[in-house]
């Protein structure tokens, strides 16, 4: 029973890292931009944050500096492709290369560090519960707050007058601009508070999640958070569903080897992206199914007065 609730404690952990990635990238695409930067992003938000926490202690000053680098190089790649119009893929592409080799450098001197002891988390009487306690009442803060981000991106995208004016400038900028609305300016922002999402995504795995500095730690979970977005069909509470499984089929390996199943660690290391690839390919069966969900002007270009 002890082995279950620790493989569902670390599953909501793990799912946490993808949810926060995949919102934001939503965000994102709900505008009609598609960054395929997180990786880049993630990682070097993911040192910006473990060097905050080495220096101050903090562990939410380490998520302020994470969510800030994300932002930073959101807003880089948000003046690129929606100011000068270059191509989406190709910059975030650019984008995500140029994190892994900053990240890198950046982290050299770090790669011996360690971090503070975090404090143990645990909600009253809930966490006292037999197998519910230890697995969802003992987690880090920002894992129900993710909860909460999704519960408010629900209501912001489908209830708000703010989100509706989002999502028309992903559906059709060209009437949006009709309209009034800055279609540059509404996409910029949309860009920068994902990039800050993704952001807070790589602090919490540098600072919470694996509290270390390694090269290329994010180990692609940029690129399964991006993919969620269209195994979710652009909704958010599929978003969280959906990260949640990838983050139990990424902790199954580890309870299959606690286990003592005798699968080649290899093969059991392979599960999250062979997941990915497998769950895309099901999806992309129904090109149909696709083309209703995704906003209308996804990677598109917008051009004023064409």
């Amino acid at each position: 029973m002890e082995s279950y609730a620790l493989l569902i404690g670390a599953t909501l952990s793990a799912g946490t890292v993808l949810a926060i990635a995949a919102l934001g990238l939503l965000i994102n695409e709900k505008a009609g931009i598609v960054n395929l930067g997180a990786e880049g992003m993630m990682l070097c938000a993911a040192i910006a944050g473990f060097a905050t926490v080495v220096h101050t202690g903090n562990t939410w000053l380490g998520f302020a500096a994470g969510m800030a680098a994300g932002a930073l190089l959101a807003a880089i790649f948000g003046v690129l492709v929606i100011w000068l119009n270059t191509n989406q893929y190709a910059t975030g592409l650019a984008l995500s290369l140029f994190g892994v080799g900053f990240s890198a450098f950046a982290g050299i001197s770090f790669v011996q560090a360690k971090l503070p002891e975090l404090p143990k988390y645990a909600i009253p009487v809930l966490s006292d519960v037999p197998l519910l306690g230890p697995a969802l009442f003992q987690q880090h803060p920002l894992v129900y707050l993710t909860m909460l981000l999704v519960a408010g991106l629900i209501w912001f995208l489908y209830r708000s007058r703010a989100g509706l004016v989002l999502r028309s400038v992903g559906e059709s900028p060209e009437s949006a601009h009709a309209l009034g609305y800055p279609v540059r300016r509404i996409r910029l922002a949309a860009v920068v508070a994902g990039g800050a999402l993704c952001g807070l995504s790589g602090a919490y795995i540098s600072t919470v999640y694996t509290p270390l500095w390694v090269e290329g730690m994010v180990a692609g979970r940029g690129w399964i958070a991006l993919a969620l977005t269209t195994f979710a069909t652009w909704r958010p509470a599929r978003v969280l569903l959906g990260a949640y499984l990838f983050g139990g089929v990424t902790m199954l390996q580890f309870h299959l080897q606690a286990t003592g199943v005798q699968v080649a660690s290899q093969l059991l290391s392979m599960l999250p992206y062979v997941a990915t690839i497998v769950v895309l390919a099901l999806i992309s069966r129904n090109p149909a199914w696709i083309r209703i969900n995704m906003p209308a002007s996804l990677g598109k270009p917008f051009y004023p007065g064409s």
